[in-house]
């Protein structure tokens, strides 16, 4: 069974973004408006998924959450707006 694997980015309540990595992006999600995701997110809740991009390999995904998270929150914006025009 090949499993897919998930970068998201979301805005927090406070309008700040949160870039994460997953294999089931429904559950995650769910995890963090329970307050039981990432440390980050707990609290700042309710979130808001601005992107999402799907990978068949981990690795790559992995790689893909890291360069995101590199980025500056211009940078980041930029990239939500970009996925929306396509």
């Amino acid at each position: 069974m090949d499993e897919q694997h998930y970068v998201y980015i979301l805005r927090c309540r406070d309008q700040s973004l949160y870039t994460g990595y997953t294999n089931n992006l429904e559950h995650r999600l769910q995890m963090h408006e329970t307050g039981k995701g990432a440390k980050y997110t707990r609290g700042r809740g309710p979130f808001e998924v601005l992107y999402v991009k799907q990978f068949i390999d981990k690795s790559e995904a992995m790689q893909e959450e890291y360069r995101i998270k590199q980025l500056s929150r211009y940078k980041k914006l930029k990239l939500i707006e970009f996925q929306e025009q396509e």
